[in-house]
């Protein structure tokens, strides 16, 4: 019997140990200090999984957990119906395509920081053109004064940074389609909204199942764009759960508590994305069963 050459493996084993620097043994030191309260740096007391318990209590993490629940779905919900219909607007060659992508790239090479402090000036009623605009109509504006204007500042704010990556992602997949397609449907007299939805809507749900869980993963873990734009404000209305992690953390220097905030809120993250993942396995399954009319 011919042996196998196993040799292909060693191939991997950089992989292996940048995974175990940057994920595994970060992941253990966190696990540590969650059984722990760290009263010094000297001085720790193993307290077993009561950390645990005390943070499934708190009424603050419920509340966060909630608004993080309501932001990362209702992105999803704009984003990812957006991201189609650009792409679907969008040339499909030539210079123009060329053009068009590159303008639609643009948000998304701007820093996080960066995205904050251009919505944070931008809505300001003395020099910001959106602030002063709507003052100009007479509507009462303020990202800083009024939970409901700020939400809806932090979520259009992620809209309009992240929609692009839904829309490239689209783009690609239906530049993937093979003209055969269009011109069976052509053929057939086929509607445009006939061509979406039995040609191009089952041909993008690969895509579609990256861009959700990337856009999910990401929505559910903001950070950096609320607490420039809003610093968590006004109140906790913009204060999500990552936000609420670090005030835990680095605020209080409670690492006990959020350590095991920390492993709770991947917990979390892992659960939701199996869930979403497998819904949407299960509903592309289900379109793709026959037919008997």
């Amino acid at each position: 019997m011919k042996s196998v050459n196993q040799k292909a493996w060693w191939l991997i084993l950089p992989v292996v140990i940048c995974v175990a620097f940057s994920a595994i043994l970060p992941l253990m030191t966190v696990v540590n200090y969650s059984v722990q309260d760290i009263i010094s740096p000297e001085r720790r007391v193993f307290v077993g999984t009561e950390w645990f318990k005390a943070v499934m209590r708190d009424e603050e993490l419920h509340a966060a957990l909630w608004r993080q629940m309501v932001y990362s779905f209702s992105v999803l919900l704009i984003e990812i119906p957006l991201g189609i219909a650009l792409a679907l607007s969008m040339p499909a060659q030539g210079r123009r395509a060329s053009v068009v992508l590159v303008l639609v790239a643009i948000s998304l090479l701007i820093p996080w920081n960066v995205v904050g402090t251009i919505w944070q000036i931008y809505g300001r009623q003395d020099i910001g053109l959106l602030g002063a605009a709507l003052a100009w109509l007479g509507i009462d504006y303020s990202y800083t004064g009024s939970a409901r204007d700020a939400w809806l500042t932090v979520l259009v704010m992620d809209v309009w940074h992240w929609t692009p990556l839904v829309a490239l992602l689209c783009y690609a997949g239906l530049r993937s389609i093979p003209d055969a397609y269009y011109q069976a449907a052509r053929i057939d007299g086929a509607s445009r909204l006939a061509v979406f939805r039995y040609i191009q809507l089952p041909k993008l749900r690969g895509v579609l199942m990256i861009a959700v869980l990337l856009r999910f993963m990401d929505s559910f873990m903001i950070y950096t764009e609320p607490f420039v734009l809003t610093g968590g404000g006004p109140g906790n209305a913009t204060t999500f759960l990552s936000q609420y992690l670090t005030q835990k953390a680095v605020g209080q220097f409670d690492l006990g508590p959020a350590a095991a905030f920390s492993l709770i809120y991947f917990l979390i993250i892992l659960l939701l994305c199996f869930v979403l993942y497998n819904w949407m396995q299960r509903v592309g399954l289900s379109d793709q069963e026959p037919r008997h009319d």
